[in-house]
């Protein structure tokens, strides 16, 4: 069975967090990685809430540095050393980046006890065999990225096939894997007749920005999108002002690129007894809308 990608969300408010909903933070985990989309003020506990352990998150992406998506940080990290990490901490984020994490190291009067390697990113940025990150740069008042985690498309060898032609498990396997035909018991297979492609997944993350011709190409075709959508549409010209999305474009933006499903977070604390509201409005537009609540899991 393919392993599916895990989407957590740990916190689903905007700058000002309420009794229900933390500040924001997105675990994407998919074979042993634990990416960490930023990380608001009281990450921790919502690492415990959800029974999780913050020790195996490997990589933080920062969106941009306003307070209420990074003030997590710091106490994260002097919890990572309490308990004995020792992996190397990967930190991605937009321009200003590596500045603002020597601040909160030298602020904090952190004991550098394991590795930590900042980098300011733009584009493809990581890369392994089976998935790569990219960032794209968006419109704040402050420098601020959009993320994609893409899932590359896998070779997957059909077992009932194999089954039925009475193939054993064994090394010879390795060429079906990499695409290429194989011989068993002095028989060629020919890999078409044996294996499948399966796509590409999509995973694309938009927090905190105004509205911009680059979101649509570049979440195009997501699994899964996750959009700041701080207001409703009768507020236009304050989430312009404000540099911020409001709920009908971003079910636009979920329609325009062709993505699967939207799930929509960063909702301003005026709607927080008008919920259904917000999502009806996108549904309006995208059917495939879905407004998660904090420690909600999904997968891809």
């Amino acid at each position: 069975m393919t392993e599916k990608i895990k989407i957590t969300f740990l916190g689903t408010s905007d700058s000002v967090p309420s009794a229900m909903r933390n500040h924001p933070a997105i675990l994407l985990t998919y074979q042993g990685e634990n990416i960490l989309i930023d990380c608001g003020e009281g990450t921790q506990r919502q690492f415990r809430k959800a029974k999780l352990n913050p020790c195996k998150v490997n990589r933080i992406l920062i969106t941009h540095w306003h307070a209420d998506h990074v003030l997590g940080i710091p106490g994260l990290i002097k919890t990572l050393a309490l308990s004995g990490y020792k992996k190397q901490l990967h930190i991605y984020g937009p321009k200003g980046t590596k500045s603002f994490m020597r601040i909160f190291l030298k602020l904090f009067a952190f004991r550098q006890e394991y590795p930590i390697k900042v980098q300011d990113v733009e584009g493809k940025f990581f890369e392994t065999k089976d998935f790569y990150l990219e960032a794209e740069k968006m419109t704040h008042r402050i420098p601020c990225n959009a993320y994609s985690f893409v899932k590359k498309p896998q070779i997957r060898i059909d077992k009932k096939k194999l089954q039925k032609l009475k193939i054993s498990p064994g090394k010879h396997m390795q060429k079906l894997k990499q695409g290429k035909n194989m011989t068993y018991k002095g028989k060629k297979y020919l890999a078409k007749n044996l294996t499948y492609q399966q796509g590409e997944k999509k995973i694309s993350v938009v927090l905190d920005t105004s509205f911009n011709k680059k979101i649509t190409p570049f979440v195009k075709n997501s699994d899964a999108l996750i959009c700041e959508s701080t207001f409703m549409p009768s507020l236009r010209k304050m989430a312009k002002e404000r540099y911020h999305l409001t709920v009908k474009q971003v079910a636009e933006i979920a329609k325009k690129s062709k993505s699967k499903k939207l799930f929509l977070m960063h909702i301003s604390q005026r709607y927080s007894r008008e919920l259904k509201k917000i999502l009806t409005e996108a549904k309006k537009t995208f059917k495939n809308s879905y407004l998660p609540k904090d420690l909600d899991v999904v997968e891809v």
